[in-house]
C-alpha cells in the first residue's frame, strides 16, 4: 500500500463508522467477513496490488472481484473492467455477478445465482454495506490511473438477472453510494431473552439502508386506494394517519430506467413491497399473483402497463427458484 497517497475523508462520519462483523469459524484473517470501514484505512487509499488489498482486509479475494460468503454476504467488490456489462457512473454503479467466463476472459456460459452472486443479493436483504474499489481501467472515467483505489461504501438497492451483451444470462446490482450515517442500537453483542432486555445498549455508527422513494404519483395513488395494499387489502392505521407504500414495477433509474407513471406503480404494503422489489412474487398479465396465492386488486381508474408487469417477471421472478 502507497501510504504517501492516502486521502483522508473530508466527512468524519466516514472514517469513525464500524459496521457488523461476521466471522467465520477461522482464526484466519482472510476469512473474517468485516462490513464497513477497515479501521486505519481511508477512502481514498491506493494499492497497487491485490495482495496489498489482501493483508490490510480491504479485499479478501485473492483473484476474485467479489469478496464475501453465499451464506453471511459480500464485504468488498473490484470493479476494473472485467465484465462488458459493468456500468459505472460514480455514485451509483450497475455492477455484474461473477462467472460466465472462460480462461481468455470471454463470456461464453450463464452466470449461477450463487457463491460471490448470492453473497451480493444478501446484502440487499439484510442492508450490509460493501466496499468497492475501483482498478485500472482506461476505459472508466472513475477509475485510478494506476492500481485500486478505495472509493468508500455502497449499499446493494436492487439486484435481478438479464440477458448480457455476449447473449448469456447474468446477474446484475445497483450499487449506490452511501454518503450519510445514522446511530442506531447494535443488539448483536448482547444477545437477551425476550422477557429481558438491555438497558444500556451500544450505539454504533451505522448507515441507512432501506430508502423508500415517495413522488407525487405515488402519493397521488396511495390515496387512490385509500392506504389499502392491492395484495392483501392491510391498511395500516397509526396516530399521524394511514400508511402504505409505493412500488415501481419497473425500478426507477439507471439501468431499468422506468416510468414515475401510475401505470407503473403499484399501493403495497411494507411486507409486500419488500416481496415484489425481492422476487418472491410477480403478476401475470391477468393480474393473477405468481409465487403466492391471489389476484392483485385494482381499482377503477388505474390501469397497470402489462409491459412492466412482464419487465418485473422477467428480470426478477427466478430468484426464487434459483435462490
Amino acid at each position: 500500500m502507497d501510504v504517501a497517497n492516502l486521502i483522508w475523508s473530508q466527512n468524519p462520519w466516514e472514517c469513525a463508522a464500524r459496521f457488523h462483523q461476521e466471522t467465520l469459524p477461522t482464526r484466519n484473517m482472510k476469512f473474517q467477513l468485516n462490513f464497513g470501514h477497515v479501521p486505519g484505512i481511508p477512502v481514498g487509499a491506493t494499492f497497487k496490488l491485490y495482495k496489498e488489498m489482501n493483508d490490510v482486509g480491504v479485499h479478501r479475494s485473492t483473484m476474485g472481484g467479489i469478496s464475501g460468503s453465499g451464506k453471511f454476504g459480500a464485504d468488498s467488490i473490484v470493479i476494473s473492467g472485467g465484465y462488458e456489462d459493468d456500468q459505472d457512473m460514480g455514485n451509483v454503479i450497475v455492477y455484474t455477478g461473477q462467472g460466465g467466463r472462460n480462461d481468455a476472459g470471454k463470456h461464453v456460459r450463464d452466470q449461477e445465482f450463487i457463491r460471490g452472486n448470492l453473497a451480493l443479493a444478501i446484502n440487499q436483504k439484510e442492508g450490509l454495506p460493501v466496499r468497492v474499489i475501483r482498478g485500472k481501467d482506461p476505459k472508466n472515467s472513475f477509475a485510478p490511473d494506476e492500481g485500486y483505489r478505495y472509493d468508500g461504501l455502497y449499499r446493494v438497492e436492487s439486484h435481478w438477472h438479464e440477458v448480457g451483451k455476449s447473449g448469456f444470462t447474468v446477474w446484475r446490482y445497483r450499487l449506490e453510494k452511501l454518503e450519510a450515517t445514522v446511530e442506531l442500537y447494535d443488539s448483536s453483542s448482547s444477545p437477551a431473552p425476550l422477557t429481558g432486555g438491555n438497558q444500556a445498549p451500544e450505539r454504533k455508527s451505522t448507515t441507512v439502508q432501506r430508502i423508500v422513494r415517495d413522488t407525487k404519483r405515488s402519493k397521488e395513488l396511495k390515496k387512490h386506494y385509500d392506504y389499502q395494499c392491492q395484495v392483501c387489502n392491510l391498511r395500516i392505521t397509526t396516530a399521524s394517519g394511514s400508511y402504505a407504500e409505493a412500488a415501481h414495477i419497473r425500478p426507477l433509474g439507471a439501468p431499468h430506467d422506468g416510468p414515475d407513471t401510475p401505470n407503473n406503480i403499484l399501493c403495497l404494503c411494507p411486507n409486500h413491497h419488500v416481496m415484489f422489489d425481492l422476487g418472491a412474487f410477480s403478476i401475470q398479465d391477468d393480474l393473477t399473483l405468481i409465487g403466492i396465492d391471489g389476484v392483485l386488486f385494482v381499482k377503477s381508474g388505474h390501469q397497470v402497463a402489462q409491459e412492466y408487469l412482464k419487465y418485473h417477471r422477467d428480470h426478477y421472478l427466478d430468484r426464487v427458484k434459483n435462490s
